[in-house]
């Protein structure tokens, strides 16, 4: 039992000695993390301020000496503290009290790191997704113009159908009167019509491919940019105006549907019939022309709902998301886009939460000394200077109490000569 008590206070003697060795050096450690941690939070600091006159430099300058400042000072409370506190409630709370102080360092310092570390990185991941955004909108309104586009084949049929009519009843094989009577100027009426449609559907074409074209060389320049050299800042102004040039180029595409158009001609198609006076020489013949003409305008219902169905599909179509370009600082795109950057995030946050492994190393020796001196008693644990000081501090309290000797003095045996001893009997 003696021997293991003795190895526990070798123990603990020995770890002692390692700690005042550890001491020594790390304050000056503890500093130097500090000063890291403030000059990466004065780039984060000068990222978000728009001025860059002296007083926006002077003010990143205390933020960051503040910053450096409260991060030295709460380490340094936490490692002199902790470990020395032996209650359970002290312990819990100066735990609470050091999770507090690790949140508000990651509040006022971390987050402006990893904007120092990977703020640029993140800006461009934003024009990137932005680009994609753009890239989409773009794509689906120039799919809802071809479509548009596709209702000139249904225009082209219907409007096919009423010249094949017209000529059958120019030859007398529709109502049985040849020529170009009532029924042939409505029949060629319509088709009239129809073609003028036909030809002002055609003539968006070309216009809709020139604006895919510039909304595909404007994406190219913006895809550029986002990977582009040079400072962030710049680029980002450029990419804003290019996204306001590709933002109108969608809106064009918008505007260049016909698909309203078409359902507004197929619903004039059989509303706005001018009916021509009947010609036949016998009201047989005119009775004839009526009922072809009644049968005309059945069937001109019947393609103008065919057309009005066609263009109504086309307009369901969901429509091109709205999108607008944010421009945002490198300090919000590192918190937005966080998940991309956790090695970034984490150095940031171990620059400032690192002291904390400390403290816990600290704890933990100095539970494992207090542990090797738990059994012995205390005059064990003194040293010879220590010693001397409580026996001189006694025969200052009692001048009766004899004077301290040497430990060597105490221990030397004492030798009487023979003559000495005879004299003295």
């Amino acid at each position: 039992m003696q021997e293991r008590d003795n190895e526990g206070l070798r123990e603990a003697q020995e770890l002692e000695s390692h700690v005042a060795w550890l001491d020594s050096f790390t304050a000056a450690a503890l500093g130097v993390l500090a000063v890291a941690s403030g000059i990466y939070t004065y780039l984060g600091v000068s990222s978000l301020l728009d001025d860059n006159g002296s007083l926006s430099f002077f003010a990143a300058i205390s933020y960051s000496v503040a910053v450096s400042v409260g991060i030295f000072v709460f380490w340094s409370y936490m490692m002199r503290l902790l470990p020395a506190v032996r209650s359970r409630a002290s312990r819990m709370g100066l735990m609470l009290s050091m999770g507090l102080g690790s949140a508000a360092i990651i509040a006022m310092s971390s987050w402006l790191n990893a904007a120092a570390l990977a703020g640029a990185a993140a800006v461009e991941q934003h024009l990137a997704r932005t680009v994609q955004e753009y890239q989409g909108a773009l794509e689906r309104a120039n799919e809802i113009a071809v479509s548009a586009q596709g209702l000139e084949r249904d225009v082209a049929r219907v409007r096919q159908s009423f010249e094949d009519l017209s000529e059958q009843e120019a030859t007398g094989n529709l109502s049985g009167l040849a020529g170009e009577g009532a029924v042939f100027r409505v029949l060629r009426q319509k088709s009239d019509e129809l073609a003028g449609l036909e030809a002002q559907i055609a003539t968006q074409q070309p216009l809709v491919d020139a604006a895919f074209a510039e909304g595909n060389a404007i994406l190219s320049r913006m895809r550029a940019l986002t990977v582009a050299p040079g400072a962030i800042e710049a680029r980002s102004v450029e990419f804003s105006e290019e996204a306001v040039r590709l933002a109108g180029v969608i809106t064009t595409l918008r505007q260049l549907s016909v698909a309203p158009l078409v359902a507004r001609a197929a619903s004039d198609l059989s509303a706005s019939v001018v009916l021509p006076e009947l010609d036949g020489r016998t009201a047989e013949t005119r009775e004839g022309q009526r009922s072809t003409i009644v049968s005309v305008l059945e069937l001109l219902g019947q393609r103008a709902e065919t057309l009005r169905a066609a263009a109504g599909e086309v307009m369901a179509m969901p429509p091109a998301p709205d999108t607008i370009y944010t421009p945002i600082s490198t300090a919000d795109a590192v918190i937005i886009y966080a998940r991309n950057f956790v090695p970034s995030w984490a150095g940031a946050i171990a620059i400032d939460l690192l002291p904390a492994v400390l403290v816990f190393i600290l704890a933990v020796t100095q539970n494992a000394i207090r542990a090797g001196r738990a059994d012995q008693p205390l005059a064990d644990s003194l040293t010879v200077a220590q010693m001397r000081a409580a026996l001189k501090a006694a025969q200052e309290l009692d001048p009766d109490t004899p004077p301290a000797r040497d430990p060597a003095e105490r221990a030397a045996p004492v030798v009487v000569s023979a003559g000495a001893e005879r004299g003295s009997s």
